[in-house]
């Protein structure tokens, strides 16, 4: 599976003036393409705050102490406010857990949700240009060195070919353009009259003047060759002209006969034009750039073939053997630079492995190690190498992050020793101070070491797996999603988000959340909505810019049962329409028990269980989850729900061994001196907890757990029988 989400070795904290608060303690997890990771534990457990370092949004108190979140070939903990904007809430959204706090009170809910469609546009045409011409002119050299090898004439053809691929495809977007303008503003007016006709059925016609008029407008904008053409096109310039000829703009009772008549024929013919196929713009655009001939008379699904045919022969076929062999020979270079790269990788290692780390030795191992692995990556994968892309700042930002704790730790101790003799001369004194000595470290020296390493450990290890499958590249299907590539990015290009659009979307967003009578709710107050309803309408916002990465933090906690089900479902059927990934959050785990495909378990900072959804019901293995399991409400008994008794431990002053120690009554003499490590279960399944080491007393899982999950176990094979 595609990877769109790494996060490794995560390290948070937060100043407070009872001193630093660790709040998420060294995690890591992946987020694959298409999954739902759900993230389950207590309040204060660290879910949002890993939510929030994903999103860039920790507060100003906030501490990255270590770590890496690694999306799209950026680490997201080292870009800057500027390269964030181009991936909050276009890239990954967030749904929050109280949906009022989300929504301006005093704005209507349209101009909320067509505001970021708006003011993101023109950023998305600037990025998408960029990113279209520095790809294409790597292409265009690529294609020249594995191609012409020397031949002038050659060399020039190809460049030529490059030129004639950025015209077409111009061409491409710009038809298209205008079709798509033409086919939403159709749907458009057809929702509209059936909007009308339904109130003046009704008897309930309100705000007559704007909606004659919207439809109207929105008539012009109809007419195209491949939507409503000819005589068709002719038809609704004049039925859109008789309409404001009756109405004036507004409708008295006596007019309703004409304008029912005249709408009902707008949206007939409207309606039978979207029935029509879609042509294929991408080989039209060719022909039309470069055939010198007019476009064949033709039913679209024939001119589609025809068309295909044409670019194929005369362009496409020839342009992507070039384009195969470009991709090979920028990677066959590529990897003889990885080839270099590890191995100064391999050599420069052992400087960070000394006892005390020599600054000046490091960073200059650093800079040689980054500049070896920047010169190896291949920017022509469409499917950037995110361990590589982020490996020179992750590295240079951990051993920021170990250099300037050594300062931080002398102030620290500075400060230790200064409170410590006041607290011990109050203690001799008969006055036990209510406050506590601040730690003697600020940073934790040994770990900020291993992540350095980690980082070097992790390239070197990653670049070995790239050249071992070097081999089984497939470079026509390469070819396919850089021409893609080229195809999205054209569009951004071109696509110019205008109001009318934005609104059309937002309406469109609306219906796809469950709302209804989107017309008359585009203009009310968040405050004309129920619960429900204004989660619905965050939950659009969210998918405004059609986001690679949803996160929802709580999305159903303050909802009722009946509304979060729908709540619930909803973000399901989202997930498989859009494809989306999830990351989703609660400290409820039977919420997700019907959506998450994989989920961890999260207590006091870091993730004590992780496995699939089947794993942590069925075969759960640490004292915490079964304690969760217990809390679950279960009608199909009458025993006694078990609250999980005692607090979660003060993260000023993490326990020294297993966190979960004092509350667990299963809990090992190791459990208090020692945290466990991630043992393995299965390939899917691992857990934190000292029960699993080879030499612990053998524990059985509490009975009402066993017979919870027989039950689960027996309602599912009832249900697929």
């Amino acid at each position: 599976m595609e990877k769109k989400l790494s996060v490794n070795n995560l390290v948070v904290s937060f100043r407070t003036p009872a001193g630093k608060v660790q709040a998420v303690r060294n995690i890591s997890f992946d987020l694959q393409k298409g999954e739902t990771l759900a993230i389950v534990g207590e309040s204060g457990s660290g879910k949002s705050v890993t939510s929030k370092a994903i999103l860039g949004i920790l507060a100003g108190n906030s501490i990255v102490e270590g770590g890496s979140i690694i999306y799209d070939g950026m680490d997201l903990l080292k870009v800057s406010e500027d390269e964030f904007y181009h991936i909050r809430g276009d890239k990954i959204a967030m749904i929050f857990q109280d949906p009022l706090s989300s929504l301006n009170p005093i704005m209507r809910i349209g101009k909320q949700l067509t505001e970021a469609m708006l003011l993101k546009g023109k950023a998305r045409q600037k990025s998408s240009r960029q990113a279209f011409n520095s790809t294409l002119a790597l292409f265009e050299k690529a294609m020249v060195e594995a191609s012409a090898k020397g031949d002038g004439a050659k060399a020039e053809q190809l460049k030529a070919m490059c030129k004639n691929f950025d015209k077409f495809e111009f061409k491409h977007i710009e038809l298209e353009q205008a079709y798509m303008t033409a086919h939403e503003a159709a749907e458009e007016v057809v929702d509209a009259i059936k909007d009308v006709l339904f109130h003046i059925e009704k008897k309930a016609f309100e705000d007559e003047k704007y909606n004659i008029n919207e439809i109207i407008r929105l008539a012009k904008q109809v007419p195209n060759d491949y939507v409503v053409s000819g005589t068709d096109a002719e038809k609704i310039a004049q039925l859109a002209a008789e309409l404001k000829k009756v109405s004036g703009g507004e409708i008295g009772r006596k007019e309703y006969p004409q304008t029912v008549r005249i709408l009902t024929q707008i949206k007939e013919i409207v309606e039978e034009a979207l029935k029509k196929d879609e042509p294929d713009f991408f080989n039209m655009g060719y022909y039309i750039t470069f055939s010198g001939e007019a476009l064949p008379d033709k039913p679209v699904a024939e001119l589609n073939a025809y068309l295909r045919r044409y670019a194929d022969e005369h362009f496409m076929d020839e342009f992507r053997h070039y384009a195969a062999e470009a991709l090979a020979h920028s990677a066959k270079e590529h990897n003889a630079l990885k080839q270099e790269a590890l191995k100064v990788l391999e050599e420069k290692r052992g400087v960070f492995t000394a006892e005390n780390l020599d600054k000046t030795a490091c960073y200059e191992a650093c800079r040689v190690m980054s500049e070896a692995v920047e010169k190896s990556i291949d920017r022509l994968e469409i499917n950037k190498d995110s361990v590589a892309y982020t490996f020179a700042i992750s590295l240079k930002g951990d051993l920021d992050q170990y250099f300037s704790g050594i300062g931080k730790n002398k102030k620290a101790a500075v400060v230790h020793n200064k409170q410590q003799k006041k607290y011990d001369r109050l203690a001799a004194g008969g006055k036990k101070p209510s406050w506590k000595v601040p730690p003697s470290t600020a940073v934790d020296l040994d770990l900020a070491k291993e992540t350095v390493l980690a980082c070097v450990d992790r390239m070197i290890e990653h670049y070995k797996a790239v050249l071992k499958n070097k081999d089984a590249r497939d470079y026509d299907g390469e070819t396919k999603r850089l021409i893609a590539f080229f195809k999205e990015n054209a569009s951004g290009v071109v696509l110019k988000v205008t109001k009318t659009m934005a609104k059309y979307k937002a309406l469109k967003l609306m219906e796809e959340v469950g709302i209804s009578d989107t017309r008359k709710r585009y203009r009310q107050y968040p405050f004309e909505f129920s619960g429900g309803m204004r989660q619905r309408i965050v939950i659009a916002i969210a998918l405004a810019a059609d986001p690679d990465i949803l996160i929802c933090d709580e999305p159903t906690t303050a909802l009722d049962v009946t509304i979060q089900a729908q709540i619930l479902e909803l973000i399901n059927s989202l997930k498989e329409r859009r494809h989306l990934s999830i990351i989703f959050i609660t400290h409820d785990l039977g919420v997700v028990a019907n959506m998450a495909d994989r989920i961890a378990v999260m207590y006091a900072g870091k993730i004590v269980e992780i496995g699939t959804s089947e794993d942590m019901f069925y075969s759960p293995a640490h004292p915490y989850t079964w304690a969760l399991l217990s809390a679950m409400p279960d009608v199909e008994t009458n025993e006694k729900l078990e609250a999980i008794s005692g607090t979660p431990p003060n993260m000023i002053y993490p326990p020294v061994g297993d966190a979960f120690a004092d509350r667990n009554k299963y809990a090992l003499k190791i459990d208090f001196e020692m945290q466990p490590p991630m043992f393995k279960i299965s390939d899917t399944h691992q857990a934190a907890t000292w029960l699993l080491h080879p030499d612990a007393p053998k524990v059985e899982i509490p009975k009402t757990i066993t017979d919870r999950i027989a039950r689960m176990k027996a309602k599912r094979g009832a249900a697929h029988e």
